[in-house]
């Protein structure tokens, strides 16, 4: 008995939304629907109101670390025991609750230092960052325990709550009232929903008859991670900061310009990253994740290079159109650097799986050397070409430090 032709739909669609493809679809989404927050906010509030909201959602990148942190850390603990999942994802919920609450009090103790650091309207904003690094905080073990035993679903529903409802409460808050307060409030309460979506799928993942375990070992780990990803960020985001003080405020925007081409470049095969990491965790699949990964940022990126060259016409209107046509001669280069960029994170989160600790030490000295060359530097191609030299020899040595480390008994270094 054959089944009907309904019945055979449903089970391919089924096969679909679970599958990892689904999952990769729903980040390009939350990453489109992020940048088109951007976009909404700073055309409503203008540029005096939206360098308070750009300068609080950067903040929130840096508080976001810890997150990420939380998240590489579950996952990766709950690939490296099977059969013991139930307990582990308790252990780190627990942890997770716990760093949330830390996070979301240090960040009420600086909102003043917030409030007057980033010449903000009033402290009301800045409070608001606080509030939001709670959520945002818990999103991150719930997000790594589903990474973790692969139920690519239930992730992909995590992100779509994470993009999605800050496009829609923000835009509709900032319409009300066009103030930074007001957008920061949407994004506050948007913040809300990734965590309670995650709350939701995991409800009925937990037992009370499961004992958790010590939560130090889980922070312990995940801070050396967070250690590693502020690291990473910190080299992914210094150029323009240096750009700001060594060029002139003409060239430093013509070269912020061409960062939106670096930085949709590293995003773009962020969903690679997620859906290997677990692979990259177990040590019988490592290797081969790692390769297949590897294979993979690079095609998209060759593919993102060799655009920018044929059609770099396009991509200014994009990046702002005809006041940046000064750099449309050197976006093929921000290509390759966003190329480098996405290879380096893979490289981190690969660094992260296998707990690896001296490399992380490696991103810092990278960190010094832009600062130093960058310093140094009189013009956009000078600068980008200084950032990219040092990103490609770190990609250089982290790959060579990597494949000895995954050739040997231990893959801890």
């Amino acid at each position: 008995m054959t089944d009907s032709p309904t019945s055979a739909r449903r089970r391919t669609l089924s096969a679909l939304i679970h599958s990892s493809g689904f999952l990769a679809v729903c980040i390009m989404v939350t990453n489109v629907a992020t940048y088109g927050f951007q976009i909404i906010a700073a055309r409503i509030l203008g540029p005096g109101q939206y360098g308070g909201v750009a300068s609080m959602m950067s903040l929130l990148l840096v508080v976001g670390v810890v997150q990420l942190g939380m998240q590489a850390t579950a996952s990766r603990r709950v690939t490296d025991t099977p059969g013991e999942e139930r307990a582990i994802e308790r252990t780190v919920l627990r942890a997770t609750y716990r760093a949330a609450i830390v996070v979301g009090v240090v960040m009420l103790a600086a909102s003043p230092l917030v409030w007057r650091g980033l010449r903000l309207d009033s402290i009301y904003p800045a409070l608001l960052v606080a509030v939001c690094a709670v959520p945002l905080t818990i999103m991150g073990g719930q997000a790594g325990v589903l990474q973790g035993e692969r139920r690519w679903l239930g992730l992909a529903m995590v992100y779509l709550a994470l993009g999605i409802p800050r496009v829609l409460v923000a835009t509709a808050a900032m319409w009300v009232r066009p103030t930074e307060g007001a957008a920061m409030a949407g994004v506050a309460l948007a913040q809300f929903a990734p965590a309670v979506v995650g709350w939701w799928v995991l409800r009925r993942r937990t037992s009370s008859a499961e004992e958790p375990g010590p939560i130090k070992p889980v922070v312990v780990e995940m801070l050396h991670g967070s250690f590693a990803l502020l690291a990473f960020f910190a080299l992914s985001n210094v150029d323009i900061l240096i750009a700001r003080n060594v060029l002139s405020d003409h060239v430093s925007g013509l070269y912020a310009g061409g960062l939106i081409l670096t930085k949709a470049v590293l995003f773009l095969p962020q969903f690679v990253v997620i859906i290997a990491f677990p692979s990259m965790s177990a040590e019988a699949s490592r290797r081969s994740a790692l390769l297949k990964s590897l294979a993979l940022v690079a095609g998209l990126g060759v593919c993102a290079i060799a655009g920018s060259w044929l059609l770099s016409w396009l991509a200014m209107i994009f990046i702002g159109g005809p006041d940046y046509a000064e750099i449309e001669g050197l976006l093929w280069v921000f290509a390759i650097l966003g190329t480098v960029l996405s290879v380096l994170q893979l490289l981190v989160y690969s660094v992260l799986a296998r707990r690896s600790r001296l490399s992380a030490y490696l991103l810092w000295i990278a960190v010094a050397a832009v600062i130093a060359l960058g310093a140094i530097q009189t013009s956009a191609d000078g600068l980008v070409w200084a950032v990219l030299s040092v990103d490609a020899t770190l990609v250089a040595v982290l790959l060579s430090v990597t494949f000895w480390r995954l050739a040997q008994p231990s893959h801890r270094s």
